[in-house]
């Protein structure tokens, strides 16, 4: 399939726009600690200090070697699994389970299932989903999660003219409510910038983030550094930007002892993430770029190996999308079965 042909299919990625208008290389230290790396590093001194110190399982190094090698499915070009990735702190969800969300906005019914049901159909929809995976792969378990879009790009400039609307924190209140409806579930807040930037948005939800069962979601797509209004064009991040946010994350990890924060990356177009390459690895957080289009399977699978198994950077994600990606034929949802045989097979699942 034509690369051209890719990204003009999938131009509307996250299929949001239209709705969300109604919405009113290698870290080598850790406090001055050498730190292990897998796939040949040294060292290994992981634990935070401080007087509320939490006792966490240091992760096991040789398990976690094998799952990474087991995710690359047999990979031989060297690209999977990553090299000279650093091992992350106890407590750490990737590899050893996959995780599997739900996505959405509580004030719209089409932005995603997290939104669309009440939270005990929702709930009863997810599970659904997770038996799926737990059937397909009985080797992994699965982390439930809700995965919240925390700032909407809007269709209006607000009254700050950065065309961004900021969810109040009672709304992200009740979407941890609906998390805490069944034990240990993780949850996202995602941030699309739109004309503000990843900088000024990261305080807004930093009391969140101080939570250890919550973690983080950016989308390039709507990170408008342009001026162009979201929407209109494919917004863009660059390394810089990821590794900003990452050391943002690596701190608030330091400082409160948290387990390592998951951290995703949305993405169907080369452009949406400049200098991959360049992006930093930390013991403090674990990196997923997600595949973020929807259409076909041939559409998915095309984009997923152009964007992210091309330019590997740690953990990868997938997107199904309940409506979006039924429109042409074979009019249907991938299977698990058919995602695990991806290269690298997906840790990360997430339901729109």
């Amino acid at each position: 399939m034509k690369l051209s042909h890719l990204a003009g299919m999938l131009l509307v990625g996250a299929a949001s726009f239209g709705i969300f208008t109604s919405c009113s290389s290698e870290a080598k230290k850790t406090n001055g600690k050498t730190t292990k790396t897998a796939a040949g590093g040294d060292s290994t001194l992981t634990e935070t200090e401080g007087e509320n110190e939490i006792a966490r399982e240091p992760i096991d190094t040789a398990k976690y070697n094998a799952l990474i090698k087991k995710n690359a499915n047999g990979d031989t070009t060297g690209k999977w699994p990553v090299k000279k990735q650093p091992y992350p702190l106890a407590g750490a969800i990737l590899p050893f389970k996959r995780i599997v969300v739900f996505y959405g906005n509580l004030h719209s019914k089409k932005m995603g299932a997290l939104g669309e049901y009440a939270p005990k159909e929702m709930w009863r929809r997810l599970n659904s989903e997770i038996k799926r995976w737990e059937k397909a792969d009985p080797s992994t378990p699965v982390q439930a999660g809700v995965h919240y879009i925390a700032a909407v790009a809007s269709g209006t400039p607000g009254k700050d003219g950065k065309y961004i609307n900021r969810m109040a924190n009672s709304q992200i209140d009740s979407v941890l409510k609906i998390a805490k409806m069944q034990p240990n579930t993780i949850v996202f807040l995602d941030l699309q910038v739109a004309l503000s930037n990843i900088k000024a948005e990261l305080p807004h939800i930093e009391k969140y983030l101080q939570l250890p069962y919550v973690h983080l979601g950016i989308d390039p797509e709507f990170s408008m550094k342009d001026g162009s209004l979201p929407g209109k064009k494919i917004g863009t991040y660059d390394a810089a930007d990821i590794n900003y946010v990452s050391q943002y994350l690596a701190d608030m990890v330091k400082k409160y002892n948290l387990p390592p924060k998951v951290f995703v990356v949305h993405r169907f177009t080369r452009k949406m993430v400049t200098n991959s390459q360049n992006i930093k690895l930390r013991p403090e957080v674990q990196i997923v770029m997600h595949m973020d289009g929807w259409g076909e399977p041939d559409l998915k699978i095309g984009t997923y190996r152009h964007f992210i198994y091309s330019e590997p950077v740690q953990f990868t994600g997938f997107k199904l999308f309940f409506k979006n990606d039924l429109k042409k034929a074979p009019n249907r949802l991938m299977t698990p079965e058919e995602l695990l045989k991806l290269k690298p097979a997906p840790i990360y699942i997430q339901y729109q």
